[in-house]
């Protein structure tokens, strides 16, 4: 299976729904769509919508460690939302959630940072 990124602008957040498989197949894809929409756009958080992402291994989380770097060092916030189970078990087990938030959906991850920002 494949990987899809829709990259979103909403107001200062970029918005990142993944749908398929982040790996070390796609990884690299993915890094360079959000390293581009973060360099060239207004953004200064970051929602990670993994809804539709059925399955991530350790390069992914290597990807998402990276943005979130990237959008620290600026100044901002990355969260996280609609989660499935298999990819919250590697979040948990990565250490992930001690430095990235999660929300239940897009919705609640907006009105989180609109407080921050």
């Amino acid at each position: 299976m494949s990987l899809q990124a829709e990259l979103e602008h909403y107001r200062n957040v970029l918005i990142v729904r993944l749908r398929g498989e982040l790996d070390h197949h796609t990884a690299d894809v993915v890094r360079y769509k959000m390293e581009e929409a973060l360099l060239r756009g207004s953004s200064d958080h970051v929602i990670l919508s993994l809804k539709e992402l059925q399955f991530m291994d350790s390069s992914g989380l290597g990807v998402i460690l990276g943005r979130y770097k990237q959008v620290k060092s600026k100044g901002g916030k990355m969260v996280v939302c609609d989660v499935n189970p298999s990819v919250y078990r590697l979040f948990e087990l990565s250490g992930l959630f001690k430095i990235l938030t999660i929300h239940e959906n897009e919705r609640t991850a907006i009105s989180s940072l609109e407080v921050v920002s």
